[in-house]
């Protein structure tokens, strides 16, 4: 990080000299040793680690391609959308481990976790992930069950004798 050395003549210059340094924070990429932007995307109860590399486009899920992985095209789709919003279709190898859930709730979770790792990759991509709400965790959950209950909310039958 860069000292920047600035007088100030007022409150006025002082908002502005910290905008500009935490603007400069903000804008560099998050990147392991071996160049690649880790995250992590939630969605019900599936978890998917992602990360991401400048690549062909190859998306690797628990070891094996995603058209065998998620075979309904909706779920490839889903997963594509980061990539087409920010227009890096193809520019980008992605690796996943993604568990529990089902696939519909696992899918939700590699596009967040692609979504986040992209920002990390390049914080310039943020604002149009972020208007497309990919970003956001998708916070709808299974109700548990509760005890004294049959399931999460419906009473044992009532019995009058």
């Amino acid at each position: 990080m860069a000292q920047v050395t600035t007088t100030l003549s007022g409150l006025k210059d002082l908002t502005g000299t910290v905008a500009a340094v935490a603007s400069e924070e903000l804008a560099q990429p998050k990147l392991d040793a071996q160049g690649r932007a880790y995250a992590t995307g939630k969605r019900k109860d599936a978890v998917a680690r992602v990360w991401i590399k400048p690549g062909t486009g190859k998306i690797t899920v628990n070891g094996r391609d995603q058209e065998v992985y998620f075979a309904r095209p909706v779920l490839r789709m889903m997963i594509a959308q980061p990539f087409g919003i920010t227009d890096r279709a193809g520019q980008f190898d992605v690796t996943v481990t993604v568990t529990g859930g089902g696939l519909s709730g696992q899918a939700g979770a590699v596009r967040h976790g692609i979504s986040k790792a992209l920002t990390y990759f390049e914080p310039g991509l943020r604002p149009p992930l972020k208007a497309a709400g990919f970003l956001t965790r998708d916070a709808r959950v299974v109700e548990r069950k509760k005890y004294g209950r049959a399931k999460a909310r419906r009473s044992f039958q009532f019995s009058k004798r």
